[in-house]
């Protein structure tokens, strides 16, 4: 072969090889790979979101403070006010009042319509809110009788048929019809799906159901008829105090396969409706863990802990193709000077707010 041929040759290789290395870049660069690393949403309707505090009031200026931090979601947390986990009543409260203005209908439309203003879009999420005596929680509901389940459901029906006729008012884009209401939720399938369908009818946005972490989430039979599965996301990864980035990862793996599977089965992306770490060293171990009342004052803060749990869950769940987004718990219009609010989930002023912003900041 000539030396022309041989150029001629050697041009024709590089180039073959440079369309291959630009179809197979290494995802994470804005790759074609990384676009279809999504299996049912564009990378771009990826959720990144937190969960707002309701407060007395709610500037344009807090919000910009997400915008700081690349975050273009949040959840709004309206309640129903149920007396007894075997009792089928639930009070709806919609007026404002000083405290709670932020979860009336007022302080939820104002903060939407603020939260537009800059770009950010809305997942209402109402929550049952159970004054139970006895020690039971949310999944623990239950009626004694058929009569009874009926009446519960009527009355859940009217409460939450008032935030859909709100979102939809408000054109707000996402709706969570219920938040870990296990024994409700897989005990009576069909009058969750009579009642999605009542809400289709009056709401227009994406719906979602928020399911604990905690067998609900796999026991679900409803998925199907909603946009996307909602994972409350607390799951234990560590049994050990300040753990490091490598073993907070290990923890995560034995989590992944379920996620994966359910997202193959129904087809749909799942979103963490909420997820997050208090900045404390058993952060990794109980994350859904409340802090008992006046026990953070006890506990030694640390803040390299809680960022370190943010990058483990965002390292592992970022890329994969069923993922849809998480809500952050939680982000308060304004941190007051108390070390109570530094100790908690908040990431605000902590180094797990720069995590954050790093990753929702990603394709």
């Amino acid at each position: 072969m000539g030396k022309k041929g041989k150029l001629f040759l050697f041009g024709a290789t590089l180039l073959s090889l440079a369309f291959i290395c630009w179809i197979f870049k290494v995802p994470g660069k804005g790759t074609l790979n990384e676009h279809a690393s999504n299996a049912y949403w564009p990378r771009q309707q990826i959720m990144r979101g937190v969960s707002w505090v309701a407060a007395d009031s709610v500037s344009v200026e807090q919000l910009q403070q997400l915008k700081q931090n690349n975050i273009q979601w949040i959840s709004q947390t309206p309640f129903g006010w149920q007396g007894a986990y075997n009792s089928p009543e639930i009070r709806l409260k919609t007026n404002a009042s000083r405290a709670f203005w932020g979860e009336s209908d007022l302080g939820l439309i104002h903060t939407t319509r603020q939260a537009k203003k800059l770009g950010i879009k809305t997942l209402l999420k109402p929550h049952i809110w159970l004054h139970d005596r006895s020690g039971k929680w949310l999944g623990d509901i239950d009626m004694s009788t058929e009569a009874q389940w009926q009446e519960w459901f009527a009355n859940y029906r009217t409460f939450i048929l008032h935030y859909a006729q709100l979102a939809q008012q408000e054109q707000i884009e996402a709706l969570c019809i219920g938040t870990e209401l296990h024994k409700p939720a897989v005990t009576h399938e069909g009058a969750w799906r009579k009642l999605i369908k009542e809400i289709r009818q009056v709401y227009s946005g994406q719906l979602t159901y928020a399911a604990n972490w905690y067998l609900e989430y796999e026991e679900i039979k409803f998925w199907d008829a909603l946009d996307f599965i909602g994972v409350q996301a607390y799951f234990p990864l560590t049994q050990n105090n300040n753990p490091n980035l490598l073993q907070l990862k290990k923890g995560w793996e034995k989590h992944l396969p379920d996620l994966a599977r359910l997202s193959k089965r129904y087809k749909k992306p799942i979103v963490f409706t909420e997820a997050g770490y208090k900045s404390t060293p058993d952060a990794g171990i109980e994350p859904w863990k409340w802090p008992e009342r006046g026990a953070l004052a006890d506990l030694p803060e640390a803040k390299a802990t809680q960022a370190l749990c943010y990058e483990a869950m965002f390292q592992s769940v970022w890329h994969q193709p069923w993922f849809g987004g998480m809500y952050i718990w939680k982000w308060y219009p304004q941190l007051r000077e108390n070390r109570s609010y530094h100790g908690d989930f908040t990431p605000q002023n902590k180094p797990a707010a720069q995590v954050l912003a790093q990753w929702y900041a990603k394709p």
